[in-house]
C-alpha cells in the first residue's frame, strides 16, 4: 500500500510538473488569440479644436503630423472645412473601418448640422483597412467617389511601395486641401502595373477568416492542454493494482 501511494505522489509530482506549463501556455495563447492592442471608438480621447491627427497606431513621425495638421488648420480657417486623421492598431472583433469612422464620427460630432463640414479617414495597420466618411456640406465639393479615389488610390499608393505610412498621410491631405478648398482635383498618382497588390491588403472578409481559423487553432490548443494530462493521470490509475493486492 505505502509502495502504491509513493508511486501515485510520485505520478503527481510529475503531472504537476506538466500542468504548470500548460497553465502558462494557456494565458500566452490568450494573449495571442485576443486582439491585442485593439481599440474600441469610446477608447478614443474626446475631441479638441486644435487635434487634427490621432495617431494611436503610431505610424506617423512627427515631422509630417505637423505640417499634415497646419495644413488642416488653416483648410479650416480658410473655408470651415474640417479633416481628422485617425489610425489605429487594431479593430476590435466584427468591427470594420467603415462603422468604426461612423461611429467615431457620431461620437466628436453627434448630429448631422455638426457632421456637415466634417471629413474623417482611419486605418487600421494591421490590415491596412481604411475608410473615409464626409458630411452633407462637404459632397457638394467632394463627391463620394472622389473621396473613396482619396483613400483608396491616392492614400493606399505609397502604402504598396513599401508600407510608406508618412507618405501616404501627406499625399492623402495635400489632395484633400486642393479639393476641399475648391481648386482642380490633383487626382490620383499614376498606377504601376507590376506592383505586387494582391495578397497585400487584406478586406474584411480575409480579416475575419483569419481570425477565425486563429481562434479555432486556440481552442485545439487548449482543449488538448486540459485533455491530455488528466486522461494520463487516469490511464493510469485504471491500471494501477488495487489496495488489496498490496
Amino acid at each position: 500500500m505505502q509502495k502504491l501511494l509513493n508511486v501515485v505522489k510520485k505520478l503527481r509530482n510529475r503531472v504537476h510538473a506538466i500542468i504548470l506549463p500548460l497553465i502558462i501556455l494557456f494565458f500566452a495563447v490568450s494573449l495571442l488569440a485576443t486582439p491585442a492592442y485593439a481599440t474600441s471608438v469610446f477608447e478614443l480621447p474626446n475631441l479638441t479644436p486644435d487635434t487634427w491627427v490621432v495617431d494611436e497606431g503610431d505610424v506617423i513621425s512627427r515631422t509630417s503630423e505637423g505640417k499634415i495638421s497646419t495644413a488642416f488648420a488653416d483648410l479650416a480657417k480658410q473655408t470651415g472645412n474640417e479633416v481628422r486623421f485617425v489610425t489605429v492598431h487594431r479593430l476590435d472583433y466584427g468591427e470594420t473601418p467603415e462603422s468604426f469612422s461612423k461611429a467615431l464620427l457620431d461620437k466628436w460630432f453627434p448630429d448631422n448640422e455638426a457632421q456637415a463640414n466634417q471629413t474623417l479617414m482611419m486605418i487600421d495597420t494591421v490590415s491596412n483597412g481604411i475608410a473615409i466618411v464626409t458630411g452633407d456640406k462637404v459632397k457638394s465639393l467632394m463627391s463620394d467617389d472622389t473621396a473613396h479615389s482619396v483613400a483608396f488610390e491616392t492614400f493606399l499608393a505609397p502604402l504598396r511601395d513599401g508600407n510608406k505610412y508618412n507618405q501616404a498621410f501627406l499625399d492623402a491631405s495635400n489632395r484633400l486641401v486642393a479639393v476641399l478648398s475648391g481648386q482642380p482635383d490633383p487626382g490620383p498618382p499614376a498606377v504601376v502595373e507590376n506592383t505586387p497588390v494582391e495578397g497585400t491588403f487584406k478586406d474584411a472578409e480575409e480579416t475575419e477568416k483569419e481570425r477565425g481559423n486563429s481562434t479555432a487553432w486556440v481552442v485545439g490548443l487548449l482543449i488538448a492542454a486540459t485533455v491530455i494530462p488528466m486522461a494520463t493521470y487516469y490511464i493510469y490509475l485504471i491500471y494501477q493494482p488495487s489496495s488489496t493486492d498490496s
